[in-house]
């Protein structure tokens, strides 16, 4: 009976550690996904190109194609405008899959852009990204991005 007990509390004790990480990968899409547009696309930092993508990154953007070099060029021109306006994002998750050392994931994308408390814009995205496991963490390989029309 003892025996019983312990070969069930180990059972319980996998069971949940697995589903506590892949709770955790999950979460770290999410993070990467959320932390790497605040650092790229909202604080323009060149250095989060290098944290959070891939050497070989690319971004599809409404039929356009961006490797790091353009990625690179966007953000020093944007960061030379020195504007005051505010990039706020936020994600609505739709699906997660995890294989191994590969991800994928669509969610919206809501970009609010604030000049002091005022929104001066709002721009919505259907997006899917793709990520890889790296020695560094999660890093974007690529990234899909439609917008959505007003309605």
């Amino acid at each position: 009976m003892k025996r019983i007990v312990q070969i069930l509390i180990l059972f319980i004790a996998v069971t949940v550690t697995g589903q506590q990480s892949e709770y955790t990968k999950e979460e770290q899409i999410k993070d990467l996904i959320s932390d790497s547009f605040q650092g790229i696309f909202s604080d323009m930092d060149l250095e989060a190109l290098e944290t959070y993508c891939t050497q070989d990154f690319l971004l599809l953007e409404n039929g356009e194609v961006w490797d790091m070099e353009k990625m690179r060029n966007y953000i020093k021109q944007a960061r030379a405008q020195k504007t005051q306006v505010k990039r706020i994002n936020s994600f609505d998750f739709i699906e997660i899959k995890i294989e191994g050392k590969m991800a994928w994931v669509a969610y919206f994308n809501k970009a609010e852009f604030k000049k002091g408390e005022e929104v001066v814009n709002e721009i919505n995205w259907l997006e899917s990204a793709t990520a890889i496991l790296t020695e560094e963490g999660w890093k974007l390989q690529l990234l899909h991005s439609t917008i959505v029309p007003e309605e």
